[in-house]
Protein backbone atom coordinates (compact mmCIF):
# COMPACT_ATOMS: atom_id res chain seq x y z
CA UNK A 1 0.00 0.00 0.00
CA UNK A 2 1.30 3.43 -0.81
CA UNK A 3 1.79 6.12 1.68
CA UNK A 4 0.56 9.94 0.65
CA UNK A 5 1.68 12.96 2.42
CA UNK A 6 -0.77 15.45 1.81
CA UNK A 7 0.67 19.34 1.57
CA UNK A 8 -1.44 22.28 1.58
CA UNK A 9 -1.43 24.89 -0.86
CA UNK A 10 -0.08 27.24 1.38
CA UNK A 11 2.97 25.34 2.09
CA UNK A 12 3.52 24.71 -1.31
CA UNK A 13 3.19 27.96 -1.93
CA UNK A 14 5.77 29.04 0.76
CA UNK A 15 8.00 26.58 -0.50
CA UNK A 16 8.11 28.35 -3.91
CA UNK A 17 8.46 31.80 -2.52
CA UNK A 18 12.00 30.33 -0.85
CA UNK A 19 13.03 28.68 -4.22
CA UNK A 20 12.34 32.15 -5.57
CA UNK A 21 14.99 33.44 -2.56
CA UNK A 22 17.01 31.22 -3.16
CA UNK A 23 17.47 31.67 -6.94
CA UNK A 24 17.57 35.38 -6.10
CA UNK A 25 19.99 34.56 -3.69
CA UNK A 26 22.48 32.80 -6.16
CA UNK A 27 21.46 35.19 -8.99
CA UNK A 28 22.61 37.84 -6.81
CA UNK A 29 26.27 35.63 -6.02
CA UNK A 30 26.65 35.32 -9.64
CA UNK A 31 26.39 38.44 -10.52
CA UNK A 32 29.13 39.71 -7.73
CA UNK A 33 31.22 37.27 -8.79
CA UNK A 34 30.79 38.38 -12.63
CA UNK A 35 30.85 41.90 -11.16
CA UNK A 36 33.91 41.18 -9.10
CA UNK A 37 35.67 39.39 -12.37
CA UNK A 38 34.97 42.46 -14.17
CA UNK A 39 36.47 44.23 -11.56
CA UNK A 40 39.80 42.57 -11.44
CA UNK A 41 39.85 42.40 -15.16
CA UNK A 42 39.63 46.55 -15.26
CA UNK A 43 42.31 46.80 -12.61
CA UNK A 44 44.39 44.36 -15.03
CA UNK A 45 43.86 46.47 -18.03
CA UNK A 46 44.73 49.63 -15.82
CA UNK A 47 47.83 47.90 -14.76
CA UNK A 48 49.22 46.90 -18.37
CA UNK A 49 48.78 50.27 -19.46
CA UNK A 50 50.62 52.00 -16.77
CA UNK A 51 53.58 49.03 -17.66
CA UNK A 52 53.18 50.09 -21.28
CA UNK A 53 53.30 53.96 -20.33
CA UNK A 54 56.18 53.33 -18.73
CA UNK A 55 57.89 51.62 -21.00
CA UNK A 56 57.13 54.15 -23.57
CA UNK A 57 59.05 56.69 -21.47
CA UNK A 58 62.05 54.46 -21.07
CA UNK A 59 61.90 54.07 -24.75
CA UNK A 60 61.45 57.71 -25.73
CA UNK A 61 64.18 58.75 -23.11
CA UNK A 62 66.70 56.43 -24.68
CA UNK A 63 65.60 57.60 -28.29
CA UNK A 64 66.73 61.40 -26.87
CA UNK A 65 69.96 59.56 -25.00
CA UNK A 66 71.47 58.63 -28.34
CA UNK A 67 70.43 61.89 -30.50
CA UNK A 68 71.36 63.70 -27.56
CA UNK A 69 75.53 63.41 -27.46
CA UNK A 70 76.74 66.49 -24.76
CA UNK A 71 73.79 65.37 -22.31
CA UNK A 72 70.29 65.65 -21.51
CA UNK A 73 68.38 68.70 -20.67
CA UNK A 74 66.04 69.26 -18.17
CA UNK A 75 63.67 70.95 -20.53
CA UNK A 76 63.64 68.27 -22.89
CA UNK A 77 62.28 65.80 -20.53
CA UNK A 78 58.94 67.00 -20.17
CA UNK A 79 57.73 66.79 -23.54
CA UNK A 80 59.58 63.58 -24.07
CA UNK A 81 57.08 62.32 -21.27
CA UNK A 82 54.13 64.10 -22.60
CA UNK A 83 54.74 62.25 -25.79
CA UNK A 84 54.90 59.02 -24.30
CA UNK A 85 51.83 59.49 -22.21
CA UNK A 86 49.74 60.99 -24.79
CA UNK A 87 49.18 57.28 -25.90
CA UNK A 88 47.30 56.06 -22.59
CA UNK A 89 44.49 58.11 -21.51
CA UNK A 90 44.12 58.36 -17.82
CA UNK A 91 47.65 57.96 -17.42
CA UNK A 92 50.45 60.36 -15.71
CA UNK A 93 53.76 60.04 -15.18
CA UNK A 94 57.37 61.79 -15.35
CA UNK A 95 60.65 61.01 -14.55
CA UNK A 96 62.42 61.15 -10.99
CA UNK A 97 65.85 61.92 -9.77
CA UNK A 98 67.33 59.98 -6.66
CA UNK A 99 69.38 62.91 -5.76
CA UNK A 100 66.87 66.57 -6.69
CA UNK A 101 63.19 64.31 -6.68
CA UNK A 102 60.83 65.12 -9.26
CA UNK A 103 62.23 66.53 -12.72
CA UNK A 104 59.64 65.86 -14.78
CA UNK A 105 56.12 65.70 -15.04
CA UNK A 106 53.15 65.33 -17.44
CA UNK A 107 49.37 64.43 -18.15
CA UNK A 108 48.69 65.11 -21.55
CA UNK A 109 45.02 63.39 -20.99
CA UNK A 110 43.75 65.10 -17.92
CA UNK A 111 39.86 66.20 -18.23
CA UNK A 112 39.84 68.60 -15.93
CA UNK A 113 40.47 72.36 -16.62
CA UNK A 114 43.54 73.40 -18.23
CA UNK A 115 46.49 71.65 -18.03
CA UNK A 116 47.85 69.47 -15.34
CA UNK A 117 51.30 69.95 -13.95
CA UNK A 118 51.47 69.40 -10.35
CA UNK A 119 52.42 66.26 -8.90
CA UNK A 120 49.84 65.01 -7.15
CA UNK A 121 50.99 65.58 -3.38
CA UNK A 122 48.90 62.86 -1.75
CA UNK A 123 50.74 59.91 -3.85
CA UNK A 124 54.51 61.37 -3.92
CA UNK A 125 55.79 59.04 -1.14
CA UNK A 126 54.41 55.93 -3.19
CA UNK A 127 56.11 57.60 -5.98
CA UNK A 128 59.05 58.00 -4.22
CA UNK A 129 59.33 54.70 -2.96
CA UNK A 130 58.45 52.93 -5.89
CA UNK A 131 61.31 54.75 -7.66
CA UNK A 132 63.68 54.42 -4.98
CA UNK A 133 63.17 50.61 -5.01
CA UNK A 134 63.12 50.52 -8.62
CA UNK A 135 66.65 52.49 -8.78
CA UNK A 136 67.90 50.06 -6.14
CA UNK A 137 66.74 46.59 -7.96
CA UNK A 138 67.50 47.91 -11.55
CA UNK A 139 64.68 46.82 -12.77
CA UNK A 140 60.59 47.86 -13.35
CA UNK A 141 58.51 47.77 -9.68
CA UNK A 142 54.92 48.20 -9.23
CA UNK A 143 52.75 49.40 -6.04
CA UNK A 144 49.06 48.25 -6.13
CA UNK A 145 47.12 50.35 -3.16
CA UNK A 146 43.20 49.69 -3.44
CA UNK A 147 40.82 51.65 -1.41
CA UNK A 148 36.71 51.81 -1.52
CA UNK A 149 36.49 53.13 -4.61
CA UNK A 150 39.60 53.11 -6.75
CA UNK A 151 42.99 50.78 -6.95
CA UNK A 152 46.07 53.40 -7.48
CA UNK A 153 48.37 51.78 -9.77
CA UNK A 154 52.21 53.04 -9.57
CA UNK A 155 55.30 51.70 -11.37
CA UNK A 156 58.65 53.19 -11.41
CA UNK A 157 61.57 52.05 -14.18
CA UNK A 158 64.83 52.68 -14.05
CA UNK A 159 66.42 54.97 -16.90
CA UNK A 160 69.72 54.36 -18.33
CA UNK A 161 71.47 57.08 -20.17
CA UNK A 162 74.18 59.63 -19.86
CA UNK A 163 72.74 60.99 -16.06
CA UNK A 164 72.61 58.45 -13.44
CA UNK A 165 70.22 58.26 -10.53
CA UNK A 166 66.91 58.68 -13.08
CA UNK A 167 63.73 56.76 -13.15
CA UNK A 168 60.82 56.94 -14.85
CA UNK A 169 57.19 56.47 -13.15
CA UNK A 170 53.78 56.30 -14.38
CA UNK A 171 50.32 56.54 -12.13
CA UNK A 172 47.41 55.44 -13.11
CA UNK A 173 43.21 54.59 -11.45
CA UNK A 174 41.12 52.00 -11.94
CA UNK A 175 37.51 52.87 -10.40
CA UNK A 176 35.72 49.11 -9.05
CA UNK A 177 32.87 51.11 -7.03
CA UNK A 178 32.45 53.41 -9.11
CA UNK A 179 30.90 54.42 -12.56
CA UNK A 180 29.05 52.14 -15.32
CA UNK A 181 29.89 48.73 -14.16
CA UNK A 182 29.13 49.88 -10.43
CA UNK A 183 25.83 51.77 -11.53
CA UNK A 184 24.98 48.68 -13.13
CA UNK A 185 25.57 45.87 -10.83
CA UNK A 186 23.31 48.42 -7.82
CA UNK A 187 20.38 48.52 -10.25
CA UNK A 188 20.42 44.45 -11.28
CA UNK A 189 20.97 43.99 -6.68
CA UNK A 190 18.12 46.61 -6.40
CA UNK A 191 15.76 44.81 -9.24
CA UNK A 192 16.68 41.34 -7.80
CA UNK A 193 15.40 43.19 -3.97
CA UNK A 194 11.99 44.88 -5.15
CA UNK A 195 11.14 41.42 -7.19
CA UNK A 196 11.42 39.57 -4.23
CA UNK A 197 10.42 41.63 -2.02
CA UNK A 198 7.45 41.81 -4.23
CA UNK A 199 7.02 38.59 -4.84
CA UNK A 200 6.77 38.07 -1.22
CA UNK A 201 3.87 40.53 -0.48
CA UNK A 202 1.91 39.20 -3.59
CA UNK A 203 2.32 35.52 -1.93
CA UNK A 204 1.53 37.00 1.25
CA UNK A 205 -1.46 38.93 -0.05
CA UNK A 206 -2.59 35.98 -1.68
CA UNK A 207 -2.28 33.35 0.81
CA UNK A 208 -4.17 35.89 3.35
CA UNK A 209 -7.13 36.05 0.94
CA UNK A 210 -7.04 32.40 -0.34
CA UNK A 211 -6.82 31.69 3.11
CA UNK A 212 -9.59 33.40 4.36
CA UNK A 213 -11.77 31.74 1.34
CA UNK A 214 -11.10 28.58 2.51
CA UNK A 215 -11.82 29.45 5.96
CA UNK A 216 -15.29 30.83 4.89
CA UNK A 217 -16.22 27.61 3.00
CA UNK A 218 -14.64 25.03 5.38
CA UNK A 219 -17.28 27.05 8.37
CA UNK A 220 -20.18 27.54 5.77
CA UNK A 221 -19.68 23.25 5.31
CA UNK A 222 -19.23 23.01 9.10
CA UNK A 223 -22.17 25.38 10.24
CA UNK A 224 -24.92 23.30 11.94
CA UNK A 225 -28.18 23.04 9.72
CA UNK A 226 -31.48 22.85 11.30
CA UNK A 227 -33.02 22.11 7.76
CA UNK A 228 -31.13 19.01 7.99
CA UNK A 229 -29.33 19.32 4.65
CA UNK A 230 -25.90 17.64 3.62
CA UNK A 231 -24.77 20.06 1.91
CA UNK A 232 -25.36 24.02 2.41
CA UNK A 233 -25.50 26.60 -0.82
CA UNK A 234 -22.05 28.47 -0.95
CA UNK A 235 -21.80 31.83 -1.88
CA UNK A 236 -19.61 32.85 -4.10
CA UNK A 237 -15.70 33.58 -3.29
CA UNK A 238 -14.26 35.90 -5.68
CA UNK A 239 -11.40 33.04 -6.64
CA UNK A 240 -12.24 31.83 -10.08
CA UNK A 241 -11.00 28.68 -9.18
CA UNK A 242 -12.58 28.46 -5.48
CA UNK A 243 -15.74 29.06 -7.29
CA UNK A 244 -15.81 26.08 -9.54
CA UNK A 245 -15.43 23.94 -6.57
CA UNK A 246 -18.52 25.78 -4.89
CA UNK A 247 -20.35 25.79 -8.40
CA UNK A 248 -19.72 22.20 -7.99
CA UNK A 249 -20.95 21.73 -4.67
CA UNK A 250 -23.71 23.79 -4.90
CA UNK A 251 -25.02 21.32 -7.53
CA UNK A 252 -24.18 18.36 -6.06
CA UNK A 253 -26.19 19.61 -3.03
CA UNK A 254 -29.17 20.11 -5.13
CA UNK A 255 -28.80 16.53 -6.83
CA UNK A 256 -28.57 15.25 -3.53
CA UNK A 257 -32.04 16.76 -2.04
CA UNK A 258 -33.72 15.60 -4.46
CA UNK A 259 -32.52 12.27 -4.43
CA UNK A 260 -32.95 12.50 -0.56
CA UNK A 261 -36.54 13.68 -1.63
CA UNK A 262 -37.20 10.42 -3.65
CA UNK A 263 -35.83 8.48 -1.34
CA UNK A 264 -38.19 10.03 1.36
CA UNK A 265 -40.78 9.83 -0.59
CA UNK A 266 -40.50 6.02 -1.32
CA UNK A 267 -39.57 5.49 2.31
CA UNK A 268 -42.86 7.25 3.19
CA UNK A 269 -44.88 5.27 1.22
CA UNK A 270 -43.08 2.02 1.85
CA UNK A 271 -43.73 2.69 5.49
CA UNK A 272 -47.29 3.31 5.14
CA UNK A 273 -47.65 0.38 3.28
CA UNK A 274 -45.51 -1.54 6.51
CA UNK A 275 -48.01 0.39 9.16
CA UNK A 276 -51.24 -0.36 7.14
CA UNK A 277 -49.81 -4.18 6.77
CA UNK A 278 -49.57 -4.12 10.75
CA UNK A 279 -52.47 -1.51 11.48
CA UNK A 280 -55.58 -4.37 9.70
CA UNK A 281 -53.44 -7.23 11.82
CA UNK A 282 -53.65 -5.41 14.88
CA UNK A 283 -57.43 -4.50 14.45
CA UNK A 284 -57.75 -7.84 12.21
CA UNK A 285 -57.85 -9.81 16.03
CA UNK A 286 -59.70 -8.18 18.24
CA UNK A 287 -62.73 -7.83 15.70
CA UNK A 288 -62.14 -11.57 14.97
CA UNK A 289 -62.36 -11.94 18.87
CA UNK A 290 -65.74 -9.77 19.26
CA UNK A 291 -66.95 -11.18 16.51
CA UNK A 292 -66.51 -14.47 17.51
CA UNK A 293 -67.70 -13.69 21.19
CA UNK A 294 -70.95 -11.92 19.90
CA UNK A 295 -71.96 -14.96 17.33
CA UNK A 296 -71.66 -17.95 20.19
CA UNK A 297 -73.69 -15.00 22.78
CA UNK A 298 -76.49 -15.32 19.73
CA UNK A 299 -76.98 -18.61 19.74
CA UNK A 300 -76.29 -19.71 22.73
CA UNK A 301 -79.26 -17.24 24.26
CA UNK A 302 -77.37 -17.82 27.66
CA UNK A 303 -77.69 -13.97 29.08
CA UNK A 304 -75.15 -14.86 31.31
CA UNK A 305 -72.69 -16.10 28.81
CA UNK A 306 -74.14 -12.76 26.92
CA UNK A 307 -72.63 -10.70 29.69
CA UNK A 308 -69.18 -12.37 29.75
CA UNK A 309 -69.49 -11.73 26.11
CA UNK A 310 -70.10 -8.12 26.14
CA UNK A 311 -67.05 -7.86 28.84
CA UNK A 312 -64.76 -9.78 26.22
CA UNK A 313 -66.09 -7.48 23.71
CA UNK A 314 -65.43 -4.14 25.57
CA UNK A 315 -61.50 -5.24 26.71
CA UNK A 316 -60.94 -5.65 22.65
CA UNK A 317 -62.49 -2.22 22.14
CA UNK A 318 -60.21 -0.86 24.88
CA UNK A 319 -57.26 -2.42 23.01
CA UNK A 320 -58.16 -1.34 20.11
CA UNK A 321 -58.70 2.15 21.56
CA UNK A 322 -54.86 2.19 23.03
CA UNK A 323 -53.37 1.27 19.81
CA UNK A 324 -54.82 4.01 17.96
CA UNK A 325 -54.11 6.32 20.61
CA UNK A 326 -50.21 5.21 20.43
CA UNK A 327 -50.36 5.37 16.65
CA UNK A 328 -52.00 8.77 17.02
CA UNK A 329 -49.40 9.75 18.97
CA UNK A 330 -46.66 8.15 17.07
CA UNK A 331 -47.51 10.13 13.96
CA UNK A 332 -48.34 13.41 15.35
CA UNK A 333 -45.85 16.51 14.92
CA UNK A 334 -44.41 17.21 17.86
CA UNK A 335 -43.60 20.83 18.91
CA UNK A 336 -41.13 21.04 22.07
CA UNK A 337 -41.53 23.22 25.16
CA UNK A 338 -37.91 23.28 26.12
CA UNK A 339 -37.12 24.44 29.85
CA UNK A 340 -34.33 24.00 32.51
CA UNK A 341 -35.35 20.57 33.70
CA UNK A 342 -34.65 19.09 36.93
CA UNK A 343 -33.47 15.26 36.11
CA UNK A 344 -33.18 13.62 39.53
CA UNK A 345 -36.28 14.95 40.08
CA UNK A 346 -37.85 13.67 36.53
CA UNK A 347 -36.47 9.97 36.97
CA UNK A 348 -37.72 9.79 40.81
CA UNK A 349 -41.51 11.02 39.73
CA UNK A 350 -41.02 8.34 37.03
CA UNK A 351 -39.72 5.60 39.25
CA UNK A 352 -42.64 6.29 42.21
CA UNK A 353 -45.57 6.70 39.26
CA UNK A 354 -44.82 2.58 38.75
CA UNK A 355 -43.90 1.36 41.89
CA UNK A 356 -46.50 -0.30 42.49
CA UNK A 357 -45.59 -2.69 39.40
CA UNK A 358 -42.69 -2.73 40.53
CA UNK A 359 -43.20 -4.09 44.08
CA UNK A 360 -46.32 -6.88 42.74
CA UNK A 361 -43.42 -7.83 40.00
CA UNK A 362 -40.96 -7.85 42.89
CA UNK A 363 -38.41 -6.04 41.15
CA UNK A 364 -36.63 -2.84 42.30
CA UNK A 365 -35.94 0.32 40.77
CA UNK A 366 -32.25 2.08 41.48
CA UNK A 367 -31.97 5.42 40.51
CA UNK A 368 -28.32 7.22 39.67
CA UNK A 369 -27.59 10.65 39.02
CA UNK A 370 -25.66 12.06 41.55
CA UNK A 371 -23.23 13.66 38.97
CA UNK A 372 -25.14 15.69 37.33
CA UNK A 373 -24.10 19.44 38.12
CA UNK A 374 -26.39 21.07 40.18
CA UNK A 375 -26.58 24.52 38.72
CA UNK A 376 -26.50 23.59 35.41
CA UNK A 377 -29.54 22.08 33.97
CA UNK A 378 -30.31 20.74 30.79
CA UNK A 379 -32.84 22.75 28.24
CA UNK A 380 -35.60 19.12 27.06
CA UNK A 381 -39.50 18.91 27.21
CA UNK A 382 -39.78 17.63 30.79
CA UNK A 383 -43.37 15.92 29.67
CA UNK A 384 -41.97 14.35 26.43
CA UNK A 385 -39.09 12.67 28.11
CA UNK A 386 -40.87 11.54 31.03
CA UNK A 387 -43.12 9.88 28.32
CA UNK A 388 -40.00 8.17 26.89
CA UNK A 389 -38.42 7.40 30.18
CA UNK A 390 -41.97 5.79 31.20
CA UNK A 391 -42.08 3.26 27.74
CA UNK A 392 -38.59 2.43 28.68
CA UNK A 393 -38.92 1.71 32.16
CA UNK A 394 -42.39 -0.29 31.74
CA UNK A 395 -40.65 -2.63 28.93
CA UNK A 396 -37.67 -2.99 31.18
CA UNK A 397 -40.09 -3.95 34.33
CA UNK A 398 -42.15 -6.64 31.83
CA UNK A 399 -38.80 -8.25 31.08
CA UNK A 400 -37.01 -8.70 34.14
CA UNK A 401 -37.66 -11.56 36.00
CA UNK A 402 -38.71 -11.25 39.89
CA UNK A 403 -35.75 -10.23 42.19
CA UNK A 404 -34.40 -8.47 39.56
CA UNK A 405 -33.46 -4.56 39.38
CA UNK A 406 -34.22 -1.91 36.79
CA UNK A 407 -31.92 1.34 37.03
CA UNK A 408 -32.66 4.79 36.28
CA UNK A 409 -29.20 6.85 35.70
CA UNK A 410 -28.50 10.20 34.30
CA UNK A 411 -25.13 11.88 33.22
CA UNK A 412 -23.31 14.84 31.59
CA UNK A 413 -20.76 14.00 28.90
CA UNK A 414 -19.55 15.40 26.23
CA UNK A 415 -18.87 14.02 22.56
CA UNK A 416 -17.00 15.72 19.87
CA UNK A 417 -16.91 18.90 21.73
CA UNK A 418 -20.93 19.09 22.24
CA UNK A 419 -22.31 18.40 25.42
CA UNK A 420 -24.60 15.92 25.75
CA UNK A 421 -27.35 14.32 28.41
CA UNK A 422 -27.49 10.45 28.76
CA UNK A 423 -30.45 8.62 30.05
CA UNK A 424 -29.81 4.85 30.79
CA UNK A 425 -32.03 2.28 31.37
CA UNK A 426 -31.03 -0.97 32.57
CA UNK A 427 -32.43 -4.20 33.44
CA UNK A 428 -31.27 -7.75 34.50
CA UNK A 429 -33.95 -8.88 32.52
CA UNK A 430 -32.92 -12.00 30.03
CA UNK A 431 -31.97 -9.22 27.14
CA UNK A 432 -33.76 -8.64 23.62
CA UNK A 433 -34.49 -11.33 21.43
CA UNK A 434 -31.70 -11.37 18.46
CA UNK A 435 -34.74 -11.83 15.86
CA UNK A 436 -35.73 -8.50 16.71
CA UNK A 437 -33.08 -6.30 17.22
CA UNK A 438 -32.44 -4.30 13.61
CA UNK A 439 -35.95 -3.27 13.72
CA UNK A 440 -36.64 -2.73 17.56
CA UNK A 441 -37.24 1.02 16.77
CA UNK A 442 -39.75 0.09 14.59
CA UNK A 443 -43.29 0.33 14.75
CA UNK A 444 -45.53 -2.78 15.78
CA UNK A 445 -41.79 -4.83 16.34
CA UNK A 446 -42.43 -6.67 19.82
CA UNK A 447 -41.46 -9.38 21.89
CA UNK A 448 -44.54 -10.40 23.55
CA UNK A 449 -47.72 -11.45 22.98
CA UNK A 450 -49.73 -8.78 24.40
CA UNK A 451 -47.57 -6.00 23.37
CA UNK A 452 -48.24 -3.72 20.23
CA UNK A 453 -44.64 -2.67 19.34
CA UNK A 454 -45.17 1.49 19.46
CA UNK A 455 -43.61 1.62 22.60
CA UNK A 456 -39.89 2.08 21.73
CA UNK A 457 -41.16 3.46 18.26
CA UNK A 458 -42.62 6.47 20.50
CA UNK A 459 -39.26 7.09 22.06
CA UNK A 460 -37.48 7.23 19.24
CA UNK A 461 -39.64 9.71 17.50
CA UNK A 462 -39.28 11.81 20.74
CA UNK A 463 -35.23 11.31 21.03
CA UNK A 464 -35.62 12.52 16.91
CA UNK A 465 -37.79 15.78 18.03
CA UNK A 466 -35.15 16.52 20.54
CA UNK A 467 -32.49 16.44 17.54
CA UNK A 468 -30.60 13.43 19.95
CA UNK A 469 -31.30 9.41 19.24
CA UNK A 470 -32.16 6.17 21.30
CA UNK A 471 -30.13 2.61 20.92
CA UNK A 472 -29.60 -0.23 22.30
CA UNK A 473 -26.32 -0.34 24.21
CA UNK A 474 -24.21 -3.36 22.67
CA UNK A 475 -21.42 -5.65 25.23
CA UNK A 476 -23.37 -4.09 28.55
CA UNK A 477 -23.72 -6.96 31.31
CA UNK A 478 -27.34 -5.76 31.08
CA UNK A 479 -29.73 -4.93 28.50
CA UNK A 480 -29.15 -1.44 28.86
CA UNK A 481 -31.37 1.43 26.43
CA UNK A 482 -29.45 5.04 26.59
CA UNK A 483 -31.49 8.36 25.06
CA UNK A 484 -28.75 10.32 23.91
CA UNK A 485 -30.28 14.00 23.75
CA UNK A 486 -28.28 17.51 23.55
CA UNK A 487 -27.75 19.31 26.87
CA UNK A 488 -29.16 22.83 24.98
CA UNK A 489 -30.46 22.97 21.33
CA UNK A 490 -27.83 23.84 18.88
Amino acid sequence: MTAYTAYSLRARLLALWFLLLASAAATAYLMFGFYSQSTAVQVAQAEVAVNRACREIIDRYAALARRSEGGIARAQLRPTVAAALDLYPGIEGGVWSSVEGPVAYAYPTYEGTGPKTDLPEAERESIAGVNAQALRVDHAVSLRRPSRTQVLLIQGCPLHGPEAGLTAWTMGRAHVNDGPAYTRFLAGLGFLAVTVLGSAAFLGWFLYGFSGRIARLEAALAAPRPDGEDLPHLDPTGERELDRLVDTLNAAGGRLREARARMVAAERLAAVGRLAASIAHEIRNPIAAMRLKAENALVSGDPARATVALESVLGQIARVDHLLRDLLSLTQARTLNRTPTDIAALLADCARLHEDLASARDVRIAIAAESLPRGDRPQIDGPQIARALDNLLLNALQHTPPGGRVRLAAERVTVDGAVRLHLRVSDTGSGIDPAIRGGLFEPFVTGRPDGTGLGLAIVREIALAHRGAVRLIDGEPETTFVLDLPWRPS
